[in-house]
């Protein structure tokens, strides 16, 4: 893992304890969406403006070793703060269960966005409704390890 220095907890208590749990069961709970069974990851970001380190559990939508990050903010008019994040600091840190890695984000477009907005909607339904409340369209991250 990459990313060090001062970790902000999220203003959202239930991230807060969301992350909490996660990090403290090294990922055995909190590992999925509160109140189902649908898991999640943690992903370990720098603050676009801060600097800080911010921890944000995202739906786990992985194909091959590649995870996708969605930036539905559950079909806001604007994006999720963390979208800025790994924009301005592409690497990241993920953590899946117990397993740890650096990936580099980036977003994707045209056919690549297709197949991968797909697969998270394959993987968990509801974006396709986050979609329909925006007019934007939804940005999609390819997180790809880096070795």
């Amino acid at each position: 893992m990459a990313i060090t220095g001062e970790y902000v907890p999220s203003k959202a208590q239930w991230v807060r304890d969301q992350v909490e749990e996660f990090e403290a069961s090294d990922g055995q709970r909190a590992n999925t969406l509160p109140g189902t069974d649908d898991p999640i990851v943690v992903i370990t970001n720098l603050g676009a403006k801060s600097g800080l380190v911010r921890k944000t559990p995202l739906m786990r939508v992985e194909r091959d070793g590649t995870y996708v990050a969605i930036a539905s903010k559950g079909g806001a008019p604007e994006h999720p703060e963390w979208f800025h994040n790994f924009v301005a600091h592409p690497e990241v840190d993920l953590q899946d269960g117990s397993v740890k890695k650096s990936y580099r984000a980036e977003i994707v477009e045209g056919a690549e966005r297709e197949d991968l907005w797909q697969l998270a909607v394959d993987t968990w339904s509801t974006y396709a409704s986050y979609q329909e409340k925006t007019d934007r369209q939804i940005p999609v991250f390819k997180l790809t390890p880096i070795d």
